[in-house]
C-alpha cells in the first residue's frame, strides 16, 4: 500500500465495500480504491480456468492476480445463489459494492449493502445497454461514447444514473484504442461514485427510456465482412470488432481475420468484395463507393502480420 493509500486508510475504514471484477478492465477500478485509502473487504471474480499448451495451466482472473498482489480477500463462487456464499458475503457486512465488467448479479446479491450496488458500464447511458457497448459504438461510427455509474436494478443496466463522463472516438479508433482510454476514464469515475455515495451528496437520474440503443453480445458468424456497403462502413465494422472478436473474410476461399484498414473513397468498375493486390505492397477489397485496404491480417495457424509481410510471404492461387 502507498504512503497516500495508508494515510487515507483510517479515513475510509467505516465505508465497508466489496469489489466484483474479472477482466483487465476492472483492475484500475480496484486499484483506484485501493491507493486512495478505501477499506474493500472483499473482491469477488470468476473461478479459476484450465489453459495454455496442453490445458494444464492454471489461468486466473485479472482482478484476482491484482488482489493476491495487495493482500486483498478473495472470493470466487461458481453460483451467485449458493447459500454458503450468500452467508460469506453478509458476513462481510458491506456498505457497498462496486461492480466492474462481471457477471448478472442475483436480487439477492446486488439488493444486499445498505448504500446499494453501483455498476460501472461502458457508454453513456441509456445508450448501448448490454455485453459490447464499446463495439458497437465504434462500428456504428459514433463520435463519441463514455462511461456511466448507475445503481443496479431488476433489469440489466436499466439503474438510476449516478455518474457519466463522455471520451471521444477518433475516427480511425478501434475498440481496443477506446478500451483502454475507456479503462483510465472508468476509474476516475469509480472513485468520484464511490467519494460521493460516502458523503451522501448525489442525486440519481432516471434513464430516459427514450434513448434506449442496444449493445447485444457479439458471435463469430456475425463478425464477417460485408464488402456490399460504402467504405465509410466496412472500415468502422472493422476496427469495431479490432482487436477481439476481430472482422474476418476470406482469401482463396481460406479465413483471414482483418485488424486494422484504411479508407479509399474512389468511383471503380469492380463487383463489391472484389480483392485487387499488387502482390507487394497492397491488398484491398472493392466497396460501393472506393476500396479498404488491409493493414493488419491474420490467417489461421499464423501470427498477426502487416499487409507487406502477409504478401512477401503468402502464394495466391490466381491472380487478382
Amino acid at each position: 500500500m502507498s504512503k497516500f493509500a495508508a494515510l487515507n486508510k483510517m479515513r475510509h475504514m467505516s465505508l465497508r465495500i466489496v469489489f466484483m471484477g474479472t477482466p483487465e478492465f476492472a483492475v484500475p477500478s480496484l486499484d483506484v480504491l485501493v491507493e486512495n485509502g478505501y477499506n474493500v473487504v472483499a473482491v469477488i471474480t470468476s473461478t479459476d480456468k484450465m489453459g495454455g499448451r496442453g490445458g494444464k495451466k492454471v489461468l486466473q482472473s485479472a482482478v484476482k492476480r491484482y488482489a493476491l498482489e495487495k493482500g486483498l480477500n478473495i472470493l470466487q463462487p461458481k453460483n451467485l445463489k449458493n447459500p454458503d456464499f450468500i452467508e460469506k458475503l453478509r458476513l462481510l457486512k458491506a456498505d457497498l459494492q462496486v461492480v466492474v465488467a462481471f457477471r448478472m448479479l442475483p436480487v439477492v446479491v446486488w439488493d444486499m449493502p445498505p448504500k446499494g450496488t453501483i455498476n460501472l458500464h461502458g457508454s453513456l447511458l441509456p445508450k448501448y445497454r448490454g455485453a459490447a457497448p464499446i463495439h458497437w459504438a465504434v462500428m456504428n461510427g459514433e463520435k463519441e461514447t463514455g462511461v456511466t455509474t448507475f445503481l443496479l436494478q431488476h433489469e440489466i443496466d436499466t439503474g438510476d444514473i449516478l455518474m457519466k463522463a463522455p471520451l471521444p472516438i477518433g475516427e480511425n479508433d478501434t475498440t481496443g484504442m477506446v478500451h483502454d482510454k475507456m479503462m483510465a476514464l472508468g476509474a476516475k469515475i469509480v472513485l468520484k461514485s464511490v467519494q460521493t455515495i460516502e458523503k451522501g451528496d448525489y442525486k440519481l437520474q432516471p434513464q430516459d427510456n427514450a434513448q434506449v440503443s442496444r449493445a447485444p453480445k457479439i458471435f463469430h458468424e456475425t463478425c464477417k465482412i460485408d464488402f456490399d456497403q460504402t467504405t465509410q462502413v466496412v472500415h468502422n465494422f472493422i476496427r469495431g470488432l479490432s482487436p477481439f472478436p476481430t472482422a474476418w473474410t476470406t482469401i482463396d476461399e481460406v479465413e483471414v481475420k482483418v485488424f486494422l484498414s484504411e479508407k479509399e473513397i474512389i468511383n471503380h468498375q469492380h463487383t463489391e468484395g472484389q480483392l485487387v493486390t499488387d502482390g507487394k505492397s497492397f491488398l484491398k477489397f472493392a466497396t460501393k463507393d472506393g476500396f479498404i485496404h488491409v493493414l493488419e491480417i491474420k490467417m489461421a495457424g499464423k501470427r498477426k502480420m502487416g499487409v507487406k509481410d502477409f504478401l512477401n510471404g503468402y502464394k495466391f492461387s490466381r491472380l487478382y
